[in-house]
């Protein structure tokens, strides 16, 4: 016993890990049956194969599982799981993802149409597995109803035992894919066809999926190419000569003429698009037939083709928000790193002449240079002029301060001299009703009264006031009451 994931391999013992649930449907080459692992408990669809099989190198040649290796994964194709091949019998089994149902089965027993919409959606999807398909170099040969499963609004292209490689040479088999699906290439040559017969069955299940009946239900080969005269018209002499040129069947091409009746009278509740979209598919002349790729840009498929951009692009945007957030973190750390940097580097190189200094004094007789400051420098410093300040009035007392040159003429000590004294020269008063900030105006003299500098009284204004944090003088007017 060999089993495989995706194709066949060495080592297990095969369909003992799964219990067979019941049958799901029967074909010419395989019978399918629903079956659950016994390792996940997960539904599975089984595909066994009614043909033995002697040896692996059979088993890996198949068409079916060389293309679901080379198709898988993408969303509108069945993924294939498992591979399982018994040598002591003979028996193959394809372990593939479990459907609903398929096309056929949705259709076959309704009594209302379908609604357009999830009509165009399903075809969408159909399309997109065509394309993905050819442009891999495979196509399908039998695109029906039976082979289109669909889960919800998912539809998957499956059953690829027919498919064919589109660089094989010339013919392929005659007698491939199923009649009423069947193009006209393939009825009138000896296998001269291409992967534009997919896109011919395409057409043929979009009008079946809005009719809900078959568009060419032809009981012979004879009567399919009279039903397709019947709808699309007997082909140009143009097109026939085509046929005539390579390898025909012994087939009389002198059909009599037939008028199309056309599709938008066997679809009178569908959608002018829809009815444009089915007579392209169904040209009678294949190079003149829509490829997969030009399907999915026709008009019918414009508000699903922008729904699916909006969709990549909100799926590209939620992926890239982080990263672009972390980005973002990254140069703003960056662009503030290198801005204090910047800042740094022009506190450094400004020449000294050129920085600008606001020195705050207390009168125009400030003695000596402020911190920092040479007095080489003084000379090209211009001190800005104070207000005068206002006179203090006392009733009953004497006036204490005329103005700042009388202030010094108490005790009050320049700007420099306060600044050399240091922390230890700043004192703050006893008294309840003074300023709560650091009075600058203590004398740093023994002999000087501290009653003179802060007599006793109902109204007191205390100014100008200098702390060495702020760079310019305020005034604080204080009443006690």
């Amino acid at each position: 016993m060999y089993r495989g994931y995706g194709g066949a391999g060495s080592g297990a013992e095969g369909l003992k890990h799964y219990r067979v649930v019941g049958a799901m449907g029967e074909g010419t080459f395989s019978e399918v049956l629903k079956c659950q692992s016994l390792l996940d408990g997960k539904l599975y669809a089984c595909k066994k194969m009614k043909q033995k099989y002697s040896n692996m190198t059979q088993v890996n040649n198949l068409r079916e599982i060389q293309a679901l290796r080379r198709l898988n994964p993408h969303p509108n194709v069945i993924e294939l799981k498992e591979v399982i091949f018994d040598r002591q019998t003979g028996t193959l089994s394809l372990i593939c993802e479990l459907m609903n149902m398929n096309i056929y089965e949705l259709i076959k027993d309704r009594r209302s149409y379908l609604p357009e919409a999830r009509v165009r959606l399903y075809t969408y999807q159909l399309c997109k597995s065509l394309y993905h398909m050819h442009r891999n170099g495979i196509f399908h040969r039998d695109v029906k109803p039976e082979n289109i499963l669909i889960k919800d609004d998912l539809l998957k292209l499956a059953d690829f035992g027919s498919c064919k490689s589109m660089y094989s040479k010339l013919p392929f088999t005659e007698y491939i894919s199923t009649r009423w699906y069947r193009a006209p290439e393939c009825l009138l040559t000896d296998g001269h066809y291409g992967h534009k017969m997919d896109m011919w069955s395409v057409g043929c299940v979009l009008f079946e999926l809005m009719s809900l009946r078959p568009l060419f239900p032809g009981s012979n080969e004879l009567d399919q190419i009279s039903k397709i005269h019947d709808v699309v018209g007997t082909p140009s002499s143009q097109v026939l000569d085509k046929f005539r040129k390579i390898q025909s069947k012994s087939m009389d091409f002198n059909f009599p003429y037939k008028h199309p009746t056309g599709i938008s009278i066997l679809l009178k509740h569908a959608s002018k698009q829809c009815i444009d979209l089915i007579t392209k598919l169904c040209t009678y002349d294949p190079e003149e037939r829509p490829s997969a790729k030009e399907t999915l840009r026709h008009p019918y498929f414009k508000e699903l083709r922008e729904a699916e951009r909006r969709s990549k692009l909100r799926l590209k945007s939620d992926v890239m928000q982080p990263e672009l957030s972390m980005k973002q973190q990254q140069h703003q750390h960056k662009h503030y790193k290198q801005g204090r940097g910047k800042q740094r580097e022009r506190d450094e190189f400004v020449p000294v002449k050129q920085r600008q200094y606001y020195i705050p004094v207390l009168a125009s007789q400030a003695q000596g240079p402020p911190p920092g400051v040479h007095g080489s420098m003084m000379s090209s410093l211009t001190l800005p002029q104070l207000p005068k300040p206002p006179q203090l009035q006392v009733k009953g007392e004497q006036q204490v301060l005329h103005g700042v040159n009388s202030g010094l003429s108490t005790g009050l000590p320049s700007l420099a001299q306060s600044m050399k004294a240091g922390p230890s020269h700043i004192a703050r008063h006893q008294q309840p009703h003074i300023s709560p900030f650091p009075s600058l105006l203590a004398s740093t003299n023994p002999s000087a009264k501290s009653n003179t500098m802060f007599p006793t009284g109902r109204h007191h204004q205390i100014g100008p006031t200098h702390l060495p944090s702020l760079g310019k003088p305020y005034y604080v007017q204080r009443t006690n009451q």
